[in-house]
């Protein structure tokens, strides 16, 4: 398990009190990242059968995503994912049924509940997600300001945060790619500044679409970035679940004593096509592929798990087994799932109604309901 500071001058506060995963973590760990590989590859074929039009596997990245959402503390942190999270809301125990209706173009963003799950709508939009996080982050240190006005102190600055309630922290998913876009450089920037609690997690996957690590990222590391925010990084094995994990409750140990974000690299790899509709073949050979993606994630953790006698071939089978029930009942409940009535795409636009989109809507009722 390899941890390693990508920063010079800023280092993580807390880190060392941070334990090992347990043996029935581990265990945990292996059954979570089966069922995510069997769904996702489940989906995949859901949408060469029709069952739904599009699908962002993730092949290869189990572990990044797994060991990741199995450390977010499900009362107090929120999650702001991408369209290539499914491991991650997973692991946080998020309604997969209506996560995965935004796959089949039933509902936009997930039909689950983001309040209740503590994870934000499925965001399409690249590297939009980061910015969301930061704001919801800077207003968990304005609430800390708030009370500590209300109780008599003036200062606008964050009391000891050693005496205070922990903060909740808001964790940003994002890959390589998205890492080149501005609004990362602007969230990062006013994350630092503002010290808000942020975990920004890319998982560098070696491709942005069809374009490698190297030809997109100057200096072929994001985590390196972080030093000129003055924020601390981790570049970790992503494909570690046990190095992810502890990785990810280092930086939210860090960040909920208020110390302001962190940023963590999981080097890992896309061993499989960015979405459906992508041919990878275009772009790199099957033997680059095999050679690039390196030891599968999870045949990782069962040699772990066996070398530390953690579990034996019954174990194995039964969280396969598992994993297959599992992938029907979600199969099942998405097949159930009934279209959206068309007037909604009118009502969530805006908070409050403007006279365009009400003409629009009429226009709409006239055209389809006849009235």
């Amino acid at each position: 398990m390899t941890l390693s500071s990508a920063t010079a001058g800023a280092a993580l506060v807390g880190a060392d009190a941070v334990p090992a995963p347990s043996g029935p973590e581990l265990r945990r760990l292996y059954e979570l990242m089966v069922a995510v590989r069997h769904l996702d590859t489940s989906a995949v074929a859901w949408q060469r059968q029709g069952l739904i039009p599009g699908y962002a596997p993730e092949l290869g990245q189990e572990a990044a995503q797994v060991g990741s959402g199995f450390a977010v503390d499900l009362e107090r942190d929120f999650v702001f994912p991408t369209y290539r999270e499914m491991g991650v809301a997973r692991a946080m125990g998020v309604d997969m049924v209506g996560y995965m209706s935004t796959h089949k173009a039933t509902w936009h963003g997930g039909m689950y509940d983001p309040v209740a799950s503590r994870m934000a709508p499925i965001q399409a939009v690249v590297a939009g997600s980061v910015l969301h996080a930061v704001g919801w982050a800077h207003g968990q240190t304005l609430n800390v300001v708030r009370e500590n006005s209300v109780q008599g102190n003036q200062s606008d600055e964050i009391p000891d945060r050693q005496s205070a309630e922990p903060l909740g922290v808001a964790v940003a998913y994002f890959g390589d790619g998205a890492s080149s876009q501005g609004d990362v450089h602007e969230a990062m920037n006013f994350a630092a500044v503002m010290k808000a609690p942020v975990v920004f997690f890319t998982q560098n996957n070696g491709w942005a679409i069809s374009v490698p690590t190297e030809k997109q990222v100057a200096g072929g590391s994001v985590a390196a970035r972080a030093a000129g925010y003055g924020i601390p990084a981790l570049q970790i094995d992503g494909n570690d679940v046990a190095a992810v994990l502890m990785a990810m409750r280092q930086a939210l140990a860090h960040c909920r004593a208020g110390n302001g974000p962190v940023l963590i690299e999981a080097m890992t790899y896309r061993r499989g096509p960015h979405s459906t509709s992508d041919d990878p073949g275009r772009y790199r050979t099957l033997e680059a592929e095999r050679q690039d993606a390196g030891a599968d994630p999870i045949s990782r953790l069962r040699e772990k798990l066996l070398a530390e006698g953690l579990a034996d071939q019954e174990f194995f089978d039964s969280a396969l087994a598992a994993a297959k029930v599992e992938e029907e009942e979600i199969r099942a409940g998405m097949a159930s799932l009934d279209s959206r009535p068309g007037s909604e795409m009118f009502d969530f636009v805006f908070q409050e109604s403007t006279p365009a989109l009400a003409e629009q809507a009429r226009r709409w009722r006239e055209e389809t309901e006849h009235v």
